[in-house]
């Protein structure tokens, strides 16, 4: 039984270009939840939990309808300072949308400079991947100042400081 079906989808590919443009606005949704504002960023913005790698936010440009950022973790090995994973994202504030346009894994073993505009497969795999680790990262607690998350834990903090009995 297709399950799509159900939902009027029956003629919507899983891997196709209708569903990835359904994965860049899930994207974007984690992405703001995690960001926040965008316009009140910083240059460079470090979201540090306790005990899990420090998640760094660079923005490279900023656009009236478009941003572009790259979102790494970086941490000390003994070739020195690596950047793994390494994503260059685009924000399309207009449209909601983010989409991961480069990327560098696998311990630098693919470096994916430039994705092609006709790489369906390439762009799936990439925006799946940034989808599962925007989840792992707001799961962690990563966040960065302005975001949505932060100003709830602020907000319980306070609740928590001026309520101890409860």
């Amino acid at each position: 039984m297709n399950t799509f079906k159900a939902y009027g989808l029956e003629d919507v590919d899983p891997h196709g270009f209708v569903s990835l443009m359904d994965m860049y606005e899930i994207n974007f949704i984690r992405f703001k939840k995690l960001i926040g504002d965008i316009d009140s960023l910083e240059y460079h913005s470090v979201s540090r939990v306790f005990g899990c790698l420090d998640l760094h936010l660079t923005v490279n440009e900023r656009c009236k309808y478009t941003t572009m950022v790259t979102l790494t973790y970086a941490y000390n090995d003994k070739a020195g300072i690596v950047c793994e994973p390494d994503l260059k994202l685009r924000i399309c504030h207009d449209a909601e949308l983010v989409e991961v346009i480069a990327g560098h894994l696998k311990h630098g073993k693919q470096r994916l400079d430039h994705v092609p505009a006709d790489a369906l497969k390439l762009k799936w795999k990439l925006n799946r991947f940034l989808y599962k680790w925007l989840g792992y990262c707001l799961y962690l607690g990563h966040q960065f100042e302005g975001s949505p998350a932060s100003k709830t834990s602020i907000n319980l903090m306070k609740k928590t400081i001026l309520l101890p009995g409860f």
